[in-house]
């Protein structure tokens, strides 16, 4: 789906003085390219004489890279008084936490980008903004505050015009030790829209025209994206009122099964219940996307073959590279392409590994686009990078109970540990997808589909419209 726009003014663009390929260099080439889209927003502004903002003034994004959007610097609980209302958490970096590589583009690579952020809409997805404390032995403490900080910087850097947004899903343990309890999933969705509706440059998406009007407005659209099915026993009902509380696409099961079906760290697959099925054809009628990422592989086919609607595994990989549970087989990613489903590929660390690339970085991801891509073909994959602003792998190491990493990582061969995805830390580093295509020889037309298209195309077939 392309959407056409007149192209930016250029005078008054400052000349670059720094090599094209040096981080410098790059880095120049944005701001140019940033201030373009600021000259032909403040020119809109001059049209429009019913234009206003929060403070009326107009600030310069916070933007490293990828397409600019108006990011005026609000940070989350602005609005509340620090140490008062809330506890103060020394939060991550939200750009360049860590020395995650940038894939260099020559001049023309560089242009070539450009022209497709802005003709093209990019989604996620998956991804957790979040945004964690610096230190990791404070994460539990943040969490149970029950504050959702959310990267705004980091998603304004990231390239995308939409993000599948996952929240605390299988660690909010706030109102109650299950972090799957109805209590707890309702707080989190409640304070996050809380903090969303006190700014205007990220805000919810219910219909397919949101995400369109995202990307021709310099804004961000969440879609709110439930990894499972709460805790909420045979009352189907309840999930009429997840979808009136703005979710839009839901799991079945985490990977530890619950009522409808079973997940992938169960020893016995049992594939769906009976409730399952209902679960499933009550999510078809209401309009919300089903998701296959956390099932068992009986489950992920059962769930396939009964949905009406095409279905999405929004983050994983191929198991033909990976023999991890957490990688889905050929035998499932064939049925969800007859299907006309799609897959988003992963990157939390140490998931989308292969034998050819067993130290986790976009290289290994990027293995498993291709692979999948010459399996199923392009028109069924897209991107669920599932990354967050913080340390990830610490994260994983104080939840693997709750995320079943053990499970995911039984009888794998060895491999070497890291300590962040080198190209893909955290969603700031979207564009990085987008870099690597171009680098990698991929028409227009290839990147169109996998950056968004191709899950646009599914939302347009399973949401309300």
């Amino acid at each position: 789906m392309a959407i056409h726009r007149q192209p930016s003014p250029t005078e008054g663009i400052r000349p670059l003085n720094f090599p094209e390929n040096s981080p410098e260099g790059i880095l120049e080439t944005l701001y140019a390219i940033l201030q373009k889209r600021i000259i032909r927003f403040l020119e809109n502004v001059n049209k429009s004489k019913n234009h206003t903002s929060k403070d009326s003034s107009i600030q310069l994004p916070c933007v490293n890279m990828g397409k600019s959007k108006m990011y005026d610097g609000y940070k989350s609980f602005q609005y509340l008084k620090p140490g008062k209302d809330y506890r103060v958490y020394k939060l991550a970096k939200q750009v360049s936490r860590v020395q995650s590589q940038i894939i260099q583009l020559s001049r023309i690579e560089q242009e070539r980008l450009e022209k497709i952020l802005e003709k093209y809409i990019v989604i996620s997805l998956h991804d957790h903004t979040t945004l964690y404390p610096e230190d990791p032995n404070l994460i539990i403490d943040c969490i149970r505050s029950g504050r959702t900080f959310i990267g705004y910087e980091g998603l304004a850097a990231s390239g995308v015009d939409a993000v599948f947004e996952a929240l605390y899903d299988g660690v909010g343990s706030i109102e109650s030790k299950d972090p799957w309890a109805w209590e707890n999933i309702i707080y989190q969705v409640g304070m996050f829209l809380s903090d969303l509706d006190h700014q205007d440059v990220v805000f919810l998406a219910k219909r397919v025209e949101d995400v369109l009007r995202a990307h021709e407005n310099g804004k961000i659209a969440i879609i709110l994206h439930m990894e499972s099915i709460p805790d909420i026993g045979s009352n189907l009902d309840k999930i009429d009122v997840l979808y009136g509380f703005g979710i839009r696409c839901m799991g079945l099961a985490y990977s530890h099964g619950n009522v409808f079906c079973s997940g992938l760290a169960e020893k016995h697959d049992k594939g769906l219940t009976d409730l399952g099925y209902e679960a499933i054809e009550r999510m078809n009628k209401l309009g919300l996307t089903i998701d296959l990422a956390h099932v068992s592989d009986k489950s992920r086919l059962e769930a396939i073959e009964a949905s009406e609607k095409p279905v999405f595994v929004t983050h994983a990989g191929a198991r033909a590279l990976w023999s991890s549970r957490r990688m889905v087989a050929d035998e499932a990613l064939h049925a969800l392409a007859e299907k006309g489903g799609v897959i988003g590929v992963e990157a939390a660390p140490h998931t989308t590994l292969t034998m050819n690339r067993m130290k986790h970085s976009i290289e290994s991801v990027m293995e498993h686009f291709e692979y999948i891509t010459n399996l199923i073909g392009i028109e069924h994959v897209a991107f669920g990078p599932d990354t967050l602003f913080g340390d990830h792998v610490e994260l994983h190491k104080i939840f693997a109970r709750e995320l079943a990493t053990s499970a995911v990582r039984e009888a794998l061969p060895e491999f070497k540990e890291v300590e962040y995805v080198d190209g893909l830390e955290n969603p700031s580093e979207f564009h990085n997808i987008i870099r690597w295509m171009i680098k990698h020889g991929y028409s227009d037309q290839e990147i169109e589909k996998a950056a968004g298209a191709n899950i646009m195309r599914i939302l347009e077939k399973t949401w309300r419209n």
